[in-house]
């Protein structure tokens, strides 16, 4: 069984209050917008990460991470990408490819808008964390915990931080 921390959206925040659920975690995943390797600099020197970049991310973080990350977490075949869009509503970027080949977890990042949903059609599980960073319209900074136990996708937490 694997503890997933997911986040999103840090454009280059990054605190204690973070660093205390990374701490918790068995892994880290940041569906980018990154803004700073500072922030997964910080991560890594706790738990490993994986990520991908956003848009407003640079070259540093752009050679750092890949833009699609797709990679099997015990059974669960994962893709992470930070423009991916929404079931029913998918990127035209990566529409084609999800319908063909849909992975059984599909993250993205980018709205700033926490929310979970299933793609019945496909038959996958769509997450985007929200924003944990302080840049951006939300009004609260958010992230997902998640256990991934062989094929499970299991005890599914939203964290919440104070208003920013």
């Amino acid at each position: 069984m694997k503890k997933i921390l997911l986040l999103s959206d840090t454009h280059s925040y990054i605190d204690d209050d973070i660093l205390k659920y990374v701490k918790q975690a068995d892994e880290v995943w940041h569906a980018g917008d990154i803004g700073n390797l500072k922030v997964t600099d910080a991560i890594a020197k706790l738990k490993p990460i994986r990520g991908v970049y956003g848009n407003i991310d640079d070259d540093k973080v752009r050679l750092e991470f890949p833009l699609n990350n797709r990679f099997m977490c015990e059974g669960v075949d994962v893709w992470i990408t930070h423009i991916g869009g929404y079931p029913y509503r998918y990127n035209p970027k990566i529409k084609e490819e999800i319908t063909a080949n849909p992975p059984k977890l599909f993250i993205c990042g980018h709205s700033h808008i926490l929310k979970v949903m299933s793609d019945k059609k496909l038959d996958l599980l769509h997450m985007n964390p929200g924003a944990v960073g302080t840049h951006g319209f939300h009004k609260v900074r958010t992230m997902l915990r998640f256990n991934i136990d062989g094929k499970d996708i299991k005890d599914l937490e939203v964290i919440e931080f104070n208003k920013r």
